[in-house]
Parts: C-alpha cells; structure tokens; sequence
C-alpha cells in the first residue's frame, strides 16, 4: 500500500469543513457561558 498516490487536499475545501464545525461549536460554547454567568450573578 503506497501513500504515494494520494490526492492532496484543497486547502479551501479544509477551511470551509473546520468552519462549518466551528461556527456551531463556538455559538453554543458562548451561549453556555452566558448562561452560565447569569447562574452565578443573579
């Protein structure tokens, strides 16, 4: 098995996968934070 062969990876195509998990991933993290806060300070 040869590693050879492989295609490479568009470097636009790896941007827009990590955004389209990151986004989501960085809106819920601060709305757990806001959420969070407003436990602790009334």
């Amino acid at each position: 098995m040869s590693t050879d062969d492989a295609t490479p990876t568009s470097p636009i195509l790896v941007t827009l996968a990590w955004l389209l998990v990151g986004v989501p991933l960085a809106y819920g993290l601060w709305q757990t934070l806001v959420k969070a806060s407003a436990l602790f300070t009334g």
